[in-house]
């Protein structure tokens, strides 16, 4: 009796017909696609592996492959590609596998990458070069989203005049993020006002997350203000912009072009699709799961992104101590060097964590 490989569930009925075999010479076609993007023969694959088989049995084997949906003949060309499904159980098995340490040449890295790290003062800036490396290192479109921080709490507010006109709000949260806003104001205000509605906002906010500042705060620091109500309202405002406009998650992204280099995807219709993804972000935030906490690997249809279902997509999730996370992200065509990307995002994970926990302390 042969071999048989896998634990089927009900939306893989033939999984239990895989032979090791069978499967051998799935993962030969899928290595070999991987490479050169060309349609797979018998004759390809009897050199490829060490099956020591016929052409004759392997397209057999092939066209068994072909009737259970892994594989399917694009042309009239007797080779055969990959299906979703066929990359799907490739990725599954691949992501079963021990992790093993990443090699020096690929995945190792570097002193100059290390000082990526060590030399950056803001969070941003660490997330858009990192966007970068990825890129350059797979040689695919990368995007990384910093994380949502709905639970960062005022810290300090300071209430400074510019002119008779204009106050400059400056606002510190607990995560010592420094937020600026000019208020403009339509009565006249002095020196000894400013200096009341620093103690009296700092009195009654600092500590506060912004979901915080209820009615009841907002009524208390209003009715102390007298005849300048309006001007605690505007400033209240201010303030809650400021704090949760720096809240919102950001992504970044590098490297939309690099995808245009593979041919099932630099076509006009699909280019077009692509990079318009890209360019608007906002489609990207599907990829942002803050409820998983691995790696997951999304295969044409499977892709939560309307622009990118001839696409793959590696997804990470970074986390920091206190429980934010944020995502990290690879887009190539179906064929990418899964094994590749899904080892550089474990390390980049555990890497940006790391960062983030630096610049918590």
């Amino acid at each position: 009796m042969q071999n048989q490989i896998g634990i089927c569930d009900q939306e893989r009925m033939v999984c239990m017909e895989l032979s090791e075999r069978k499967v051998k010479i799935l993962q030969a076609i899928i290595r070999n696609y991987l490479e050169t993007g060309e349609p797979v023969g018998s004759r390809t694959i009897s050199k490829y592996t060490d099956l020591n088989l016929s052409s004759a049995t392997i397209r057999n084997e092939m066209a068994d492959l072909e009737e259970m949906g892994y594989i399917v003949q694009p042309h009239t060309s007797a080779g055969r590609i990959p299906t979703d499904k066929g990359y799907r159980l490739y990725v599954d098995d691949l992501m079963k596998e021990k992790v093993q340490e990443l090699d020096n040449r690929e995945k190792k890295v570097t002193e100059r990458e290390n000082l990526l790290f060590e030399k950056v003062d803001k969070v941003e800036t660490l997330l858009q070069n990192m966007a970068k490396m990825l890129a350059t290192n797979t040689n695919y479109a990368t995007m990384i989203s910093t994380s949502r921080d709905n639970e960062d709490k005022i810290k300090f507010i300071q209430l400074s005049l510019m002119d008779d006109n204009q106050i400059l709000c400056i606002v510190v949260s607990g995560r010592n993020r420094v937020v600026n806003k000019i208020i403009k104001v339509k009565d006249q205000i002095n020196e000894e006002m400013v200096l009341r509605l620093n103690v009296a906002l700092n009195t009654s906010l600092a500590g506060l997350a912004v979901e915080q500042i209820n009615i009841a705060v907002i009524s208390t620091l209003t009715s102390n203000a007298g005849e300048h109500k309006e001007l605690v309202t505007d400033v209240l405002q201010a303030i809650t912009e400021a704090i949760a406009s720096e809240a919102q998650m950001k992504i970044y992204t590098s490297g939309a072009t690099n995808i245009l280099k593979y041919p099932e995807l630099s076509s006009n219709e699909n280019a077009s699709l692509l990079l318009s993804t890209f360019e608007e972000k906002k489609p990207l935030t599907n990829l942002v799961n803050d409820n998983e906490t691995g790696i997951q690997v999304y295969i044409g249809e499977e892709t939560p992104v309307e622009g990118m279902k001839d696409c793959s997509v590696v997804t990470a999730t970074y986390e920091l101590e206190d429980g934010i996370k944020g995502t990290i992200g690879v887009i190539g065509p179906k064929r990418m060097d899964y094994e590749k990307v899904v080892e550089t995002l474990r390390t980049v994970k555990g890497q940006l964590s790391d960062a983030f926990k630096k610049e918590d302390e």
